[in-house]
C-alpha cells in the first residue's frame, strides 16, 4: 500500500496544494509553524476520518473560509483507490470512497491504513491510563473496524446511563430501565475487552521480539492488559460478560452515590514493564522511548498480518526526540513501507541510510520539491 498523491483546498494553512509522492519516503522540512503536521494531519484523516489533533472539525478549515476539501489517491493490493473529503463551516462532513459516499465515520476504517508516531506517543508511557486506552482504541478500530461500532455503542450507553445515575439524586429512577442498560453495557463491554486482550497479546509477543533487538538482548518489554473489573487471565466472551455484569450489579450502589459508572473498559489501562520494572514510574527516559518505539513498530507488523499488506507511517517531527541509535533503529525497519516524515532539518544519517525518495521544503503553506 501507498499514497501516490495529495490535494488539499482551504485545509488548515493551505489554500490549494497538489502534491505527488515517492512510494517509500517523503520528507517534508522547514521552520516550525509553517505547514509540515498539517500535510501528516490530512493523510491520517484520510486513514481514519478524523484528526489526530483536534475534535473539531472547523479547526481543520483554513480561516476565514467556509468549506474544505481533501483528497488522496493511493495504490492498495495492485489497484488504484481514491479517498475524498469535503467539510462545510456548518460542521457537515461528507466522505466518498471511489467515489461511493459512506453513511457513517466507521466505514472509512480499513480503507487507508495508516500508523502514526509523534511526539505524542510518549504520553503512552508518562501520562495516565486514558491516553493508554486511546492506543488501544485507535489501533484495534483500524484492524478491525467493527470495533470502533461497538466502542460508539459502549460510549452512548455510559452517557446514558451516566444521566439515570444522576437523575437518583432527585428522584426515583425506574430500576428496571436500570437493569436494560446494563445488560447492554455488559454486552458491548465484553465486546470490547475480548477484542482488547487479542490484541495486547499479540502486540506484547512482536514487541518483546522488537525490544529485544533494539536492546541487543539486554532488556525484555511485557505489555499486559489491565481489565478494570479483574481476571486479566484468557478468558472469553461470555465468561468476560458474566464477570463483568456481576460487578455491575456489586458497584450499583456505589455508582447511586458517586453519579457515575465506575467499572468496564473506560477504566481500563496498560502496564508496561521493562526487566520485570514498572517503565512508567521506575524507566528511564531512553527505556521509556525505546518502549514506545518498539510499540509502534509492532503495530506496523500487526496491520501488515491483518491486512496483506504494510501500512502507511506517518513520523511527525520524531527524530528529534531520538538518540542518533534509536533513529537507526526505526529507520532499519522501514524498509517495506512508506513513510512520510517531518523534521526541522534533515539528520546525517537520514541521507546516508534512506536512498531516493522525495524531500520537500515547507515555507507558509508552500510545499517546494527539493
Amino acid at each position: 500500500m501507498y499514497i501516490k498523491s495529495l490535494n488539499l483546498v482551504n485545509f488548515r494553512n493551505y489554500s490549494s496544494l497538489s502534491i505527488e509522492f515517492d512510494n517509500k519516503i517523503n520528507i517534508f522540512y522547514g521552520m516550525n509553524a509553517q505547514g509540515k503536521t498539517n500535510i501528516i494531519e490530512s493523510l491520517y484523516v484520510g486513514g481514519f476520518g478524523k484528526s489526530f489533533r483536534t475534535s473539531n472539525d472547523r479547526d481543520m478549515i483554513s480561516m476565514g473560509e467556509n468549506n474544505a476539501a481533501l483528497g488522496i489517491k493511493y495504490f492498495c493490493r495492485g489497484r488504484k483507490q481514491k479517498i475524498d473529503l469535503r467539510w462545510n463551516g456548518k460542521g457537515k462532513k461528507e466522505i466518498r470512497v471511489n467515489e461511493s459516499s459512506l453513511e457513517k465515520l466507521s466505514d472509512i476504517l480499513g480503507n487507508l491504513n495508516v500508523v502514526i508516531f509523534s511526539p505524542e506517543d510518549l504520553k503512552l508511557v508518562k501520562e495516565g491510563p486514558s491516553e493508554r486506552r486511546r492506543f488501544m482504541n485507535r489501533e484495534i478500530s483500524h484492524i478491525s473496524p467493527n470495533y470502533y461500532y461497538h466502542l460508539s455503542q459502549y460510549n452512548r450507553i455510559i452517557i446514558q446511563r451516566n444521566n439515570l445515575l444522576k437523575q437518583s439524586k432527585y428522584k426515583k429512577v425506574p430500576l428496571d430501565l436500570l437493569d436494560v442498560w446494563d445488560e447492554q453495557l455488559a454486552d458491548e463491554g465484553s465486546t470490547i475487552m475480548e477484542k482488547r486482550s487479542v490484541f495486547i497479546k499479540r502486540l506484547n509477543t512482536i514487541s518483546r521480539l522488537k525490544h529485544r533487538k533494539i536492546t541487543k538482548n539486554k532488556e525484555n518489554i511485557e505489555v499486559s492488559y489491565k481489565k478494570n473489573i479483574g481476571k486479566e487471565e484468557n478468558t472469553g466472551k461470555e465468561e468476560i460478560k458474566d464477570i463483568f455484569r456481576n460487578k455491575i450489579k456489586e458497584t450499583r450502589k456505589q455508582d447511586f452515590e458517586k453519579g457515575y459508572t465506575s467499572c468496564g473498559p473506560h477504566k481500563d489501562d496498560l502496564s508496561i514493564k521493562i526487566n520485570g520494572i514498572d517503565v512508567r514510574n521506575f524507566g528511564s527516559q531512553g527505556q521509556q522511548r525505546t518502549a514506545v518505539l518498539s510499540l509502534k513498530l509492532s503495530e506496523i507488523d500487526i496491520v501488515k498480518a491483518e491486512t496483506g499488506e504494510f501500512p502507511i507511517l506517518l513520523l511527525d517531527d520524531v527524530m528529534s526526540e531520538l538518540d542518533e541509535k534509536r533513529q537507526k533503529e526505526l529507520i532499519g525497519n522501514l524498509k517495506d513501507v512508506q513513510v512520510f516524515t517531518t523534521m526541522t532539518e534533515i539528520p546525517g544519517i537520514l541521507k546516508e541510510d534512506i536512498k531516493g525518495g522525495k524531500i520537500f521544503y515547507i515555507e507558509k503553506g508552500n510545499a517546494s520539491l527539493v
